[in-house]
This record gives C-alpha cells, structure tokens and sequence, in this order.
C-alpha cells in the first residue's frame, strides 16, 4: 500500500518552531517558543500558558497543593508570592512543609547536608536530614514551643479544623512580624491552608500534646495508658466541609499539584464526595470539578501511585472537566525545585507587563 504525502496543516497538526533564546525579552517570552517546541520544554511552555490562563480568570479559584520538602528546600518564599499576588485562593499541603516553613519563619536556618556526615552521628548532633537538607533539632523545639503556646488558647469545647489551626499560627507570625512566612501571608490574604494527613506532623502532635497537658495536671504521675483519655478537639470534618463550600462556590475551578500524595488527593475529591452525597442523601448539590489543571512531579505513571497518576486518570472519576467541555491541563514530569520557580517567576513577570499596559492605557 503507497504511503501519502499529507501536508499536516490540512489535518490541524500544530507546526513546531525553533527556539530563539535570543529575541525572548523575558521568560512569559522563552516559554511561549518553548510551548511550540518538544519533549519537557514543551510540557513547561504548556504549564505556563494553562496556569496563566487560570490565574487570570477572575472567575477561577486556584486551589495548590503541595507535598515534597519544598518549605526547606527553600520554596516557601515562591508560594508566599503567589499569595501575595493573589495567584492562589487554597493551599493543601502535608503538615511536616507547614512545620519546616514556620522553622523557618521563627528565625531557624537550614544547612546543606555533608555526605561525609553519617546518620547516626546527624541524629547524635541534633540535625535531621531531609535528603540533601539539614533541619536542626533546635529549630524544631522553637516551633514546637510557639505551637504549643498558640494553641494553649484554644476552646476546649470547640471542634477545629487544621485550617483553623493555620490561620491561629499566621496570626501569630504576623503579630510577631515574623514575615513572610507562608502561615502568615496565608492570614493576611484570608487564603485557607488545609492539612489533610494533620497527625502525621508537628502541628497535630503538638495539638494533641496540649490536650494531654490540659485534661491531666500531672501526666508524668499517671499511667501512660491514662494520658489519652481525654480526646483532642480536633475535627478533620471541619476541614472537609468547608473546603466544599469554598470550591462549590466557584465557578471555576484550577488546581496547581506540586507532588502528590495525600493534599493532591484530600483536594481532587471534592467532586466524588458531592456525587456520594446526592446519592445516598438524595440531595442536588453542587458537583465541583476542576476545569484547569497544571501538575509538577517527577514520578511516572507506571509505578501506580497517586504522584504520578495522570489528570486524565482523574476524569474517569470525574474530578475534572473533560476537554470537549472546556477543561485544559498540563503536566510536567520535573523536580519542582526546577520547574516550580521558573513558572512563578513567568507569571509574575507575565502579570506586571499586564498591569504595565492596562496603567498605560
């Protein structure tokens, strides 16, 4: 059978074009020609122009979520940014980027880890190893401090949620002028920061030590067994309903995914629960589904995880908007210590040239 010789314009093939890095004036410049060239500069070029588009639709909540040690891989500054410019409305993230970002806000220096340094003798000096990062003990114990005294205030009676709980310890941080800090430009911005896996961090231990503390007045004279008997006033509910409230609200939806885990999936699921809702309660809610999606990790699909399962994936549990109806996403298989800055950097960058026009016009 003879081959055809198509043109590929006539098919609505999308042309490729070289890359001048030279005429780029700045970086919106660079990744818009990456955008039309291939392999991962392609998938960069594509997240810019995705996330550009949803944090410029003043119809669209941008919700980010967050795992990996980006706060001590010292990215903590770039979200607080995108706070700031009002390019993120929710925050989800694992409790440890909260802790290690506070560590940081309280004054407490991250070194580079020494590879001549074994683990033993780390844990004997008093430094915890985060890979190729070193978070000393010593910044840990202040945080835990501050936590605890923060909390100390808290209602016994009452049921609060770990956005609750983010909200008391950025109000604190901005008291203290303990700025920027991720906590503290999230209270300023009145931008929800929800932690799913909360007991899996400083911030819910520290919260259920102040429950020990409170409900016994001397826990070191009892039996281990009797210092939980009185049950924290935490309530991850609390959480789960408002954040349902938040995104319903939304007419539009975009999520931002560095990583995976548990934030990516306590925020994609929005939708799954509103539908179990309408069927088992035989109610109309709202169903949310994300209609913009850009997602930053380097973990490929094959190895089953939710870190590297596909968007795509997601629409056959009907999280997120389907192409035909509008829904545009992108992802990028890269370190975010890589990728992350570059795109923030690009909106920023995008979004004063913006302003710079509208003041000239």
């Amino acid at each position: 059978m003879a081959r055809e010789s198509r043109d590929g314009c006539s098919d609505g093939l999308v042309p490729m074009r070289s890359l001048d890095v030279g005429a780029a004036g700045d970086l919106p410049d660079l990744l818009e020609g990456m955008a039309q060239t291939a392999l991962g500069g392609r998938a960069l070029g594509e997240a810019f122009d995705v996330l550009q588009t949803m944090v410029r639709d003043p119809d669209c909540v941008v919700v980010l979520t967050m795992t990996g040690a980006m706060t001590s891989a010292k990215m903590g500054r770039i979200l607080c940014d995108m706070i700031e410019q009002k390019m993120v409305d929710i925050v989800v993230s694992t409790g440890a980027l909260m802790a290690h970002g506070l560590s940081e806000a309280m004054g407490g220096i991250h070194f580079q880890y020494d590879a001549s340094m074994s683990d033993d003798l780390l844990y004997k000096w008093g430094y915890n190893r985060i890979y190729d990062t070193l978070e000393l003990e010593s910044n840990l114990a202040g945080t835990e401090r501050l936590i605890l005294d923060v909390l100390s205030s808290l209602e016994p009676a009452k049921q609060y949620g770990s956005a609750m709980i983010s909200e008391l310890i950025g109000k604190r941080l901005v008291d203290q002028g303990q700025m920027p800090s991720v906590l503290g430009c999230a209270y300023e911005r009145k931008v929800p920061i929800y932690v799913p896996a909360f007991t899996d961090s400083v911030l819910g231990l520290a919260f259920a030590t102040t429950t020990v503390r409170r409900n016994l007045e001397n826990p070191n004279d009892v039996p281990v067994a009797e210092l939980f008997d009185g049950l924290p006033s935490f309530n991850p509910y609390v959480d789960l309903y408002d954040y349902y409230d938040r995104t319903a609200s939304a007419k539009r939806l975009g999520i931002f995914t560095i990583g995976g885990g548990v934030p990516r999936n306590w925020g994609q699921q929005v939708a799954p629960f509103a539908e179990a809702i309408n069927e088992h309660c035989k109610m109309k809610l709202r169903v949310p589904r994300f209609q913009y999606g850009v997602r930053i990790c380097p973990e490929p699909v094959h190895w089953g995880g939710l870190s590297g399962c596909t968007y795509s994936e997601g629409k056959s549990w009907g999280k997120f908007v389907p192409e035909e109806e509008g829904g545009r996403f992108a992802e990028v298989l890269c370190d975010a210590t890589i990728a992350w800055p570059i795109l923030a950097k690009a909106l920023m960058e995008a979004q004063a040239r913006q302003t710079g026009r509208a003041q000239d016009g």
